[in-house]
This record gives C-alpha cells, structure tokens and sequence, in this order.
C-alpha cells in the first residue's frame, strides 16, 4: 500500500471499501460483537444498550457545540434554567434527555434542529 501524506490513494480507498472482511481470519463484524456483548437486536439489553449509546451521542454533540462557542456549563444551565450538574449528567451521557429539553438547549447553544417523523 502506497500512501501520501500517511493518506490512502482515491485507489487504494476504493479497493478497501469494495473489501470483505467477514472473510478475513479473524475478522468481527460490529454486529456479530454486539449481538454476543450486549444481545442480539431487537432484545432488551440491546434497546437499553442503543437508548445509552444515543444518549452519549447527543452528549457528546452538544458539549462540543457549548465549548466551540465558549460557554460554560454553568452559563448554559442558566440560559434553560436548569443546574449545571443536569448539564454536566447530559453530557456525560448519564440521564434521559426529553427532546423538550433538547430542543432549549439546542435552541440556547444556536443548533438548528430539523425533525422528520416517517410514519411506517
């Protein structure tokens, strides 16, 4: 493999992704592992496992939009009304966020939300 830079060639990018590693000794697949760690989909344990999984993610997405904008946890949890150890668990990823709440915090933090709800 040829690389520039410690990048990979548009080539050698293509070749990887057409790849299969399901056949390679000793390969997991992401979905193999969580199935065996955590349950299979569609299980308790799995959902528990997703709905924690999300609610990190969120946590994640909006600790790093109050620091790219310099706030502290402190001045957020007054904007919305709330205390900082609230913001603090959220972005911990410790407790259920109610998209109420989301939608002041994305709202005090400058995120533009968009939800699309897809009947089935």
């Amino acid at each position: 493999m040829t690389t520039t830079n410690n990048r990979l060639t548009a080539e050698e990018l293509k070749k990887l992704r057409q790849m299969d590693f399901g056949k390679k000794p000793g390969f997991e697949t992401a979905e193999n592992m969580l199935a065996r760690e955590v349950g299979e989909e569609g299980s308790p344990e799995r959902d528990e496992f997703n709905a924690k999984a999300l609610a990190w993610y969120y946590g994640e997405v909006l600790r790093d939009r109050r620091k790219a904008l310099g706030i502290t946890q402190k001045e957020l949890a007054e904007r919305i009304g709330r205390d900082r150890s609230y913001i603090s668990r959220l972005e911990k990823g410790e407790t259920d966020l109610q998209l109420s709440s989301f939608i002041r915090i994305a709202t005090a933090l400058g995120i533009m939300l968009r939800l699309d709800v897809n009947l089935i």
